[in-house]
């Protein structure tokens, strides 16, 4: 099997000094799980490639019968605690964190080397760029010059209205159907695009507020910050009171928020560890489900009337509408009826796929992948870590003093040599489906998630938590703030009888 074209000589060595740059690790003095050999790339590859023990092995013929017929694929069981749309979320924040298009999974790196082009925050600066002085294109000209209000645009023709009559939106794009994002991976699927969308019409609902409750005696550049402020504020909220627990355990969630952060720690300003960033956080391409019904078309109750598509699917052949949910492309069945994928209390909603060490089979034959390189995601994740020296899952428990798994838990890939020295990420899908029923993270995975996460909002000088840490929202209700909520003030969710 190709293993790729590694670099010869000596490794890339360890800094010590692990918060001077933008990424780093929690645990710099432990070693690799393994050595980067010819021997361990072939067994990596091996376990990760496409029909092999981590693909679900999903019937991919019919979107459809995927969704409503549980034995088209019976490896990727429900999970009753998160929707289908959180997968999305957590990927919109992984996308508001970190923006690396340096990394290569050929040679050895330091990540202290690599330079991250995403200020390692939860600030919406994938939505926000660098504001209307530095990005003008992300701005609607057309209101106060271009200073306060986020460019969005219908999506013209008949399919683009929903079964309410209301008309759909899309992200701003140029000629060539270029999304005019802070980051362009957020048009990366259907989904993530339409959550950033929905980012942009919150924030102008804000604007349109803060105009009336500030008068006119303020500018236009004060009352955009004013705006910012709270949407990032209702954002970071959200982010520690409902993805936060529901991904890593209640329990987990609030010891860190209540007793504070143990391992991830820094002398300067917040890094992204690189056990973070790949392997632990990596564990929402577990829940990715192979097909999802974008919307309901012109009939909530009859599925050929509706949009039903597998996330990616490199056969579906119409540049202009692929009969996939990728992003890139503006057509009028492109929208995203939320109903689906968060829980609005009408029975409509889809579960996340269970977090375990199977994915779907539609990310084993990725899009858009360099000639000579692995296709399949699992493979990619595992060869990452071996190019990174992350070290095994074993050894990470261990250093944070949490019980590791028992041998027979990994047995599976003893005849690959990983059962003792497993790579984190595969560890770490592991921990959560023996310890937490696939249900969240277990406690070393949802330990260092949950750190992360609130270590970047507490060291964030402008966050709710440094500025007002008995700050409720403003917006949803009883100073609460859901994803429903966020989706329902920005005016996107359509009336579905």
């Amino acid at each position: 099997m190709s293993h790729g074209d590694a670099d010869t000589g000596h490794s890339t060595p360890k800094s010590t000094f692990y918060d001077q740059g933008r990424f780093g690790r929690l645990f710099p003095a432990l070693p690799p799980f393994a050595a980067d050999t010819p021997i361990i790339r072939d067994a990596l590859l091996e376990l990760g490639a496409q029909g092999g023990p981590m693909d679900a092995a999903d019937d991919l013929t019919d979107p459809i019968t995927l969704i409503t017929d549980p034995a088209k694929s019976a490896n990727n069981p429900d999970n009753p605690g998160l929707t289908a749309g959180f997968t999305f979320f957590g990927q919109f924040l992984d996308h508001d964190m970190t923006f690396d298009p340096t990394s290569s999974l050929a040679r050895r790196q330091d990540p202290e080397a690599i330079r991250n082009f995403r200020i390692p925050a939860l600030d919406l600066d994938s939505v926000y760029g660098g504001g209307p002085g530095v990005s003008p294109q992300l701005y609607d000209r057309t209101v106060d010059g271009g200073r306060t209000t986020m460019l969005t645009e219908e999506i013209p023709g008949s399919g683009a209205v929903s079964v309410d009559g209301s008309v759909r939106r899309d992200l701003p794009r140029n000629s060539q159907l270029v999304a005019l994002t802070g980051d362009p991976r957020n048009d990366e699927n259907l989904i993530v695009s339409q959550l950033h969308l929905a980012l942009l019409r919150l924030h102008n609902v804000v604007i349109t507020d803060v105009k009336a409750e500030l008068g006119a005696g303020f500018t236009a550049d004060e009352i955009f910050a004013e705006a910012q402020r709270i949407v990032r504020w209702h954002y970071q909220w959200l982010i520690l009171h409902e993805f936060l627990p529901a991904t890593v355990g209640a329990s987990t969630a609030d010891d860190v928020l209540i007793n504070g952060r143990k391992h991830y720690k820094w002398r300067n300003d917040p890094f992204i560890p690189v056990e973070f960033s790949v392997a632990a956080y990596r564990f929402g391409h577990s829940q990715v489900r192979p097909s999802y019904r974008a919307n309901f078309g012109t009939s909530a109750t009859d599925p050929t009337q509706q949009f039903f598509a597998l996330i990616f699917d490199p056969a579906a052949a119409d540049p202009a509408d692929p009969a996939d949910l990728r992003g890139g492309v503006r057509a009028p069945r492109r929208f995203i009826d939320w109903q689906t994928f968060f829980d609005f209390g009408d029975g409509r909603v889809r579960q996340n796929k269970k977090i375990d060490t199977t994915l779907s089979s539609v990310l084993f034959n990725l899009m858009g992948q360099p000639p000579g390189t692995a296709t399949s995601l699992a493979s990619r994740n595992l060869l990452r870590a071996l190019t990174m020296s992350v070290p095994s899952g074993q050894r990470v428990a261990k250093a944070m003093n949490l019980p590791e798994l028992a041998p027979g838990d990994l047995a599976d890939v003893e005849d690959l040599s990983l059962h003792l020295r497993t790579p984190l990420w595969f560890y770490l899908l592991r921990e959560a489906d023996v310890i937490a029923s696939g249900e969240h993270l277990g406690p070393v995975g949802g330990r260092i998630v949950a750190e992360v996460l609130v270590g970047l909002i507490e060291g964030d000088r402008q966050s709710y938590l440094r500025q007002d840490p008995d700050w409720t929202p403003t917006y949803g209700s009883n100073d609460e703030f859901t994803i429903v909520d966020l989706l329902t003030t920005a005016g996107v969710v359509a009336t579905i009888a």
